[in-house]
């Protein structure tokens, strides 16, 4: 409801592309700059407690929103630096997320299915938020999508005080924060399958997630539409992104998960260059469910090799580089997109993003061969294939 709400708010108030994707390249910013230091504390930190602090102050910043769009007094400037202020919040608390999810976790077998399951409960609210949001906006305004968001933070923190943990034993001390900064990058840049599925990752969000940025644009003067068109579009992409969840949440083994990669970025590629030629409604949503589709699959199958893989002493640093792909590149993507579409329009923008997705998703599959090659010790040790039989002495 906030995303649609914030983008909304800053197109009326300014009817600009560039302000609009300058407002989110301010929100994700902190987490291009500062990811990987926060990759090392969490890996330092007691990730339940980070999480408690950062929804905290997430709930803050949603109610400071609120106060200002109901009083009136709501500028620009405001939305932005107060967006600044979630991104720096986002920053540790996305890699903590990731990692906690497989502190909670009995069995490493479900982790699979329990990383796609966490991304059907996210779709299922991206699913009715932007709906609901759009006719808030319509009645009301957008303050109250601030405010329900604000008193939202209530249920998500009283969960985390609900949860009864183990003892963590990820801690690493006496290390200096240069030295480990250092440990995980060269870990990620050793690792080719760790650093292929991040690049993918980072070029499919740098060019393929603007998209929704750019929304407003597309349901206002090239659909027609108003607040009810842009929820009902983002609420589509939720729907296809719920179904990719789903479906990969089915799958009885994470093998195979590479031909799911590559083809899930293809398919969002293609649904947003369909996405961005239609000038109808209700075909636009079909696109757009598409792309949600393949985007979430696209994600989630990447997240889940990652979680499988990396070692455990290091994958809150890992997850920074993750959650750096998914959003750090973002903020320049959408000041990228936002002046490209002032100049060329938001459609050829899309264009090109999608082309450049499938694009990187052939490069992938080219070099797919390899990452196997790579990846099956690893599987083999941690019992998902079978053990390497040892070649015999003398033989080719």
């Amino acid at each position: 409801m906030t995303r649609v709400a914030t983008s909304w708010l800053v197109y009326r108030l300014t009817n600009s592309a560039f302000l609009l994707g300058f407002t989110s390249f301010a929100g994700q910013l902190p987490i291009f700059f500062l990811s990987p230091f926060a990759g090392v504390l969490v890996d330092r930190w007691n990730r339940h407690s980070t999480l408690l602090i950062t929804q905290v102050l997430a709930m803050l910043q949603s109610l400071a929103l609120a106060g200002l769009a109901l009083s009136g007094h709501i500028t620009v400037r405001d939305v932005i630096l107060l967006m600044l202020f979630q991104g720096l919040i986002n920053t540790v608390d996305m890699p903590a997320r990731q990692a906690f999810l497989v502190q909670m976790i009995e069995r490493p077998e479900d982790l699979a299915n329990a990383i796609a399951l966490n991304s059907s409960m996210v779709n299922g609210a991206r699913l009715a938020g932007p709906a609901i949001a759009g006719l808030i906006i319509a009645a009301v305004g957008e303050g109250y999508c601030f405010l329900i968001d604000g008193i939202s933070y209530i249920a998500v923190i009283a969960s985390l005080l609900a949860m009864r943990i183990g003892p963590s034993t990820h801690r690493v001390e006496g290390a200096r924060l240069r030295t480990e900064l250092a440990d995980g990058w060269r870990y990620v840049k050793e690792s080719l399958p760790i650093r292929s599925v991040l690049l993918l990752l980072a070029l499919v969000s740098l060019v393929g997630m603007p998209y929704t940025v750019l929304m407003p644009m597309f349901a206002g003067p090239i659909l027609h539409g108003g607040p009810n068109a842009l929820g009902f579009l983002m609420s589509a992409a939720g729907v296809g992104a719920l179904i990719g969840a789903l479906t990969l949440a089915m799958r009885p083994s994470i093998l195979g998960l590479g031909r799911v990669i590559i083809w899930s970025g293809s398919i969002f590629g293609a649904a947003l260059i369909a996405f961005a030629l239609s000038r109808y409604l209700w075909l636009s949503l079909v696109f757009v469910a598409i792309a949600g589709y393949g985007m979430m699959r696209h994600m989630a199958a990447i997240n889940t090799i990652l979680q499988t893989i990396v070692a455990p002493n290091k994958r809150g640093r890992v997850m920074s580089y993750y959650s750096l792909a998914i959003q750090g590149v973002t903020p320049f993507g959408s000041l990228g997109a936002g002046a490209m579409a002032a100049r060329a329009g938001a459609p050829w923008t899309i264009v090109v993003g999608g082309a450049l997705c499938v694009a990187g998703s052939a490069i992938f599959a080219w070099n797919l061969p390899k990452i196997r090659l790579a990846v099956r010790p690893i599987y083999a040790e941690l019992g998902i294939l079978p053990p390497i039989p040892p070649q015999a002495d003398g033989g080719d």
